[in-house]
C-alpha cells in the first residue's frame, strides 16, 4: 500500500502520538482516582485508556512500515491533579479531539483520497464523543463527593474504541458494527 500523502501522513502521526499519550495519561489518572476512593471513575479511566490504545493502534496500522519521523501532538494539559481536575483535563482533551483535531484530519484525509485514514479518524471521533460524555458524568459525581454510578461494567469495542456502560455490551458496535461479544469488559 502506498504511503499516504504528506498532510494525511502528518495527521496520522499526530493522531497516533495524541492517542498514545492519552492512553498513558488516563492510566495515571486511574491510579489517582483509585487512591482518592473513586473505583468506578478509575475503571472508566482504564476503559477509555484501552479505547485510546485502540485508536492509536488503528492509526499505527496505517503507518506501519513507513519511514516517518516521530512527532508530538499538543493537546490537553498533562500534569495530574485531583480526580476532579484530571476529569476536567480529560474532558478538554476529548473535546479538542472532537471539535478540532479529528474534523481537520478527516477533511485532509478525504481531500487526499485516503479513505482508510479517514475511516480510522471517523471511528476515533465518534468514540471520543462518548468519552467526553462519560467523563462529564464522572466529574459531576466526583464533584458531589460520589463515585461514578456504573450499572454493570464499562465495555470497549476493540475495533474502534466505542465505550459503553451497562450490564452487557451492545449487540453490535454502533460505530463500526463489530459484534458485541468482542467488547472488552472493565
Amino acid at each position: 500500500m502506498p504511503a499516504p500523502r504528506p498532510m494525511t501522513l502528518d495527521a496520522l502521526v499526530s493522531a497516533f502520538g495524541g492517542e498514545s499519550m492519552a492512553h498513558m495519561r488516563y492510566l495515571v489518572f486511574a491510579e489517582i482516582a483509585e487512591r482518592e476512593g473513586f473505583p468506578n471513575v478509575a475503571r472508566l479511566f482504564r476503559a477509555v485508556a484501552f479505547a485510546e490504545q485502540v485508536h492509536a493502534r488503528n492509526h499505527f496500522e496505517r503507518l506501519r512500515g513507513l519511514d516517518i519521523e516521530a512527532k508530538v501532538v499538543a493537546g490537553a494539559p498533562f500534569g495530574p491533579g485531583s480526580t476532579s481536575e484530571n476529569l476536567e483535563k480529560a474532558i478538554r482533551g476529548e473535546e479538542f479531539e472532537v471539535e478540532e483535531m479529528y474534523p481537520a484530519y478527516i477533511a485532509v484525509a478525504e481531500q487526499q483520497g485516503e479513505q482508510q485514514a479517514a475511516l480510522s479518524f471517523r471511528w476515533a471521533l465518534e468514540a471520543e464523543k462518548t468519552h467526553a460524555q462519560l467523563f462529564r458524568r464522572a466529574k459531576e459525581a466526583v464533584d458531589r463527593g460520589e463515585d461514578l454510578a456504573v450499572d454493570g461494567y464499562v465495555w470497549v469495542c476493540p475495533v474502534c474504541g466505542h465505550t459503553h456502560v451497562g450490564p452487557e455490551p451492545p449487540g453490535r458496535c454502533p460505530i463500526c458494527g463489530a459484534p458485541g461479544d468482542r467488547y472488552a469488559r472493565f
